[in-house]
């Protein structure tokens, strides 16, 4: 199913505002650019920075023109300026505008209706010197520091020996050999993953991220080397761009910075788990050297051998010194001397058990003459006799009977019945 078109509205009943066209009411294209065309004219000169990444200059022409690219962002722009204001230009500054220049441009934009395009006409063009370049660096250092973005404790410790090294480096580059060779020669055999990128220009911060972003995105990777070769000060921008210091640091691999010389210091260097001096500094640090690590490992191994040496040697002569001694040559000894004290001790405990039954039967003795002495019965023994009256009363006195009681005689041996014929009071 098809939808009829709508036909266009005739040129009197067009909307004066774009917020009032609609579907049956619409612009015609011719319109909506003269519209543009008529806002845009309204625009003042504007200053612009950007660098210049297209100049051909057209001998016997009246207009020359070059493209102006931002210095962050993959966007870019015409921009015409005439000939002789070209020559003024550079006759007062002293430079020539080549591709690859920083500059700030003071330009009018225009707007062409048929074309749909927008393009600068320039008047006036300036180099960015190294001394600006420099200030706006040192500026953005000052701001990314009070992030603490460059803070000790936010960097990561290198790996002993990665598994994988990632590689950023120049397009067929000295540095790129420098980082392998030195590496390999360390550790052969050690594996690369190498993204190979413009490592200045107006595509240097585009390719140098988006090569951080996939190497840190590969888990076999274990550290990053961000590489180049040492050059001017514009050649090294790229790596103080805010941008890729902001990618150096969200990497959660870590990475290692060797831009340039030792004299070098873009913001990179600063935001790098660590920064090493030159390419071949860089191969250095990220992986051990072989040769090194088994010098180490024999001598650890010498060292562990005599340590155990030593052990050996004193736990054999603590044997030898057991050994030596009388009861481990005649075993039988020392039996013998516990037999012999076992005999002295038995005789001792029975000398005193014969002592103590001694003793205790003579103090038995005692105490039974002491008891028998003073027992009824001795007394009886000795021709006394007991008597009692018939409910077992003991008579004491004369007093206790009269005449004609029976009384009962208790003598040493057997007893007696008697009967009262007479008792004598006694005396008062």
């Amino acid at each position: 199913m098809t939808t009829a078109p709508i036909p266009p509205a005739p040129s009197a009943d067009l909307p004066r505002l774009a917020r009032e066209t609609t579907a049956e009411r619409p612009w015609p294209l011719r319109l909506l650019s003269t519209k543009i065309s008529e806002y845009v004219d309204k625009m003042t000169g504007v200053w612009v920075e950007g660098q210049v990444v297209q100049f051909n200059r057209r001998p016997g022409s009246g207009m020359q023109y070059l493209t102006l690219r931002d210095t962050d962002e993959d966007m870019s722009m015409s921009v015409s300026v005439f000939t002789r204001e070209l020559a003024a230009i550079e006759a007062r500054t002293g430079a020539q505008l080549a591709e690859g220049t920083r500059v700030v441009v003071h330009a009018k934009p225009r707007f062409w209706t048929r074309r749909g395009s927008l393009d600068l006409r320039a008047d006036d063009i300036r180099p960015v010197g190294v001394g600006d370049l420099l200030a706006r660096i040192e500026q953005l250092r000052r701001v990314l520091a009070a992030e603490g973005l460059f803070d000790a404790e936010r960097k990561q410790r290198l790996p002993f020996l990665p598994r994988k090294v990632g590689l950023v480096c120049g397009r067929n580059a000295k540095a790129k050999d420098d980082v392998l060779v030195n590496a390999r020669l360390r550790w052969p055999g050690l594996p690369f993953q190498i993204h190979e990128v413009a490592v200045q220009g107006s595509a240097a911060v585009r390719e140098v991220v988006a090569a951080i972003a996939e190497l840190d995105a590969n888990p076999a990777v274990d550290v990053i080397v961000v590489t180049r070769g040492g050059g001017a000060v514009e050649d090294l921008l790229p790596f103080s761009d805010e941008g890729l210091v902001r990618a150096a640091a969200r990497c959660r691999t870590p990475l290692v910075s060797a831009i340039g010389h030792e004299t070098d210091c873009p913001l990179l260097d600063l935001v790098a788990d660590y920064r090493a001096s030159t390419p071949t500094d860089a191969a250095r640090r990220i992986v051990p050297d072989l040769a090194e690590e088994m010098e180490r490992l024999d001598s650890a191994r010498e060292r562990i051998r005599a340590v155990l040496t030593a052990r050996i040697d004193a736990e054999q002569h603590g044997l030898d010194q057991v050994r030596a001694r009388p009861v481990m040559t005649n075993p039988a000894v020392m039996v013998r001397d516990r037999c012999a004290e076992l005999g002295q001790a038995r005789e001792r405990l029975r000398h005193a058990l014969t002592n103590s039954v001694a003793l205790a039967e003579a103090q038995l003795a005692a105490e039974q003459a002491r008891l028998t002495a003073l027992s009824p019965q001795g007394v009886l023994n000795r021709g006394y006799a007991i008597l009692r009256l018939p409910n077992g009363k003991v008579i004491k006195s004369a007093a206790d009977v009269k005449k004609g009681d029976l009384i009962e005689g208790m003598l040493a041996s057997g007893r007696l019945v008697a009967q009262v014929v007479g008792a004598t009071k006694p005396r008062t």
